[in-house]
């Protein structure tokens, strides 16, 4: 790739902002456009920023020379351009999808029928009925706007829906967040931090099932509950109470009504990939990509949030700054190296007054055959699962105040044969570092 060759990376988010500096180090210009008002920053410190931890500053990423701030309602393929909502366009040689992803609104009575129209009436788009009482997906946007949701309603995706929240929030106040999560409880332990009554309802059996087995999220239940958060699972949300355009209470599947002032959706993400489908990429679950990342349009590639590669979505960030370090090589002409997949621990640490920490990776329940190695220590709440197989390391879950992270993830990535039991268990017994 010659050095005047026109690189243009849609979204500012943690994978187009590695992308487009990695590109910058590399020689190679880049054009950044990113939607939102804010400086690019790392979303994954949002929570903090509730917390009243950091202040949006802190958790800024060094943005890229050429930043443009603007929405892409459109991409030419035949010309190689992109259009944006003020009239422009700009031309690419390669473009870059790096779109993230949208927060799901779940489908409550008072909440998501009404959310949608109204942001079809905004975005003016006709609306469509499937003749349930969801009324069909919204259309895709990077955030949910306030004016759409009813007052004190709150996604928590963007630094927008947190500024929001933090004006919101004070001591006593009643929020519900719904969903339990790794999002989900960590805006339910930021908002009991600035003094909310919190109640997290969560619809499965457990807090974050996807990532934890039964006992750690018990501890990470009995952590909230120190905390003052009341946790109900197998809770299933229906409804969304409002008197005057502004949230009042929560209804449960069983008509057990909660009051709330503050709703906090919580409830996953999915990919945005409208750009994609309006330009006629191919699309399933996310925006389909090669091991060079690059879509059905061989002009076109894509990481992070919006990706979707060897059928998987991950929605991590670590899988999306891996994608965007290979591609900036590959479009850099400094290497031929393929993405092949991200094997991605999942990492939440909790700092401040009551510090709790926790990390899941790989395959946390085992088969049958495996070897279980497991450690518990009910006074301190800590909680160490290894699993085994072959005698390697295939998966594992830590809760508490940890220091074995870093030596057992670099275990279990290296794919290697484990020595005997006693540098294992050595592992899960040090505390003295990462």
């Amino acid at each position: 790739m010659t050095s005047n060759t026109r690189v243009v990376v849609i979204g500012a988010g943690l994978a187009g902002v590695r992308l487009a500096r990695r590109l910058g180090e590399l020689g190679t210009p880049v054009t950044l456009i990113g939607e939102e008002e804010h400086r690019p920053y790392n979303r994954v410190l949002l929570a903090e920023v509730l917390a009243g931890r950091y202040s949006p500053d802190v958790i800024a990423l060094p943005a890229p020379a050429e930043l443009i701030r603007g929405r892409v309602t459109g991409i030419d393929r035949e010309v190689r351009a992109v259009h944006l909502a003020d009239g422009s366009e700009i031309a690419y040689d390669t473009l870059v999808l790096a779109t993230g992803s949208n927060p799901v609104l779940p489908p409550l009575r008072g909440l998501f029928r009404d959310a949608y129209l109204a942001s079809a009436r905004v975005a003016g788009e006709p609306t469509r009925s499937s003749g349930r009482e969801s009324g069909g997906r919204p259309p895709e946007r990077h955030s949910t706007p306030d004016h759409v949701l009813p007052e004190g309603v709150h996604a928590f995706r963007t630094m927008d829906d947190c500024l929001g929240l933090s004006k919101a929030v004070r001591p006593g106040v009643r929020a519900v967040v719904i969903g339990g999560g790794l999002l989900g409880v960590s805006a339910a332990r930021a908002l009991a931090r600035r003094g909310a009554q919190v109640v997290l309802a969560q619809q499965s059996e457990r807090l974050m099932e996807r990532q934890l087995d039964p006992n750690a999220s018990a501890l990470v239940e009995r952590h909230l509950g120190d905390l003052g958060v009341e946790v109900h699972t197998e809770c299933r949300v229906r409804d969304v109470r409002c008197v005057g355009g502004a949230v009042r209470s929560v209804e449960m599947h069983d008509g057990y009504a909660l009051d709330a002032d503050l709703v906090v959706l919580a409830c996953g993400v999915h990919p945005r990939v409208g750009l994609a489908q309006i330009a006629g990429l191919e699309v399933r679950k996310g925006i389909v990509v090669d091991d060079e990342l690059r879509t059905s349009d061989p002009h076109i590639r894509a990481v992070g949030d919006c990706v979707q590669h060897d059928g998987t979505v991950y929605g991590l960030a670590a899988p999306a700054l891996e994608q965007a370090e290979i591609l900036a090589e590959s479009l850099s002409g400094r290497t031929n190296a393929r993405y092949t997949g991200t094997r991605s621990l999942t990492r939440l640490t909790l700092a401040g007054e009551g510090f709790f920490d926790l990390a899941a990776f790989g395959e946390t329940e085992p088969r049958p055959g495996d070897d279980v190695v497991q450690l518990t220590d009910a006074t301190r709440g800590t909680y160490r699962k290894v699993v085994v197989r072959d005698d390697r390391l295939v998966g594992g879950v830590l809760v508490g105040e940890l220091g074995t992270v870093g030596a057992l993830a670099r275990a279990w990535e290296g794919a290697e044969p484990l020595p005997d039991d006693g540098p294992l268990l050595h592992l899960l017994t040090n505390d003295g570092g990462s």
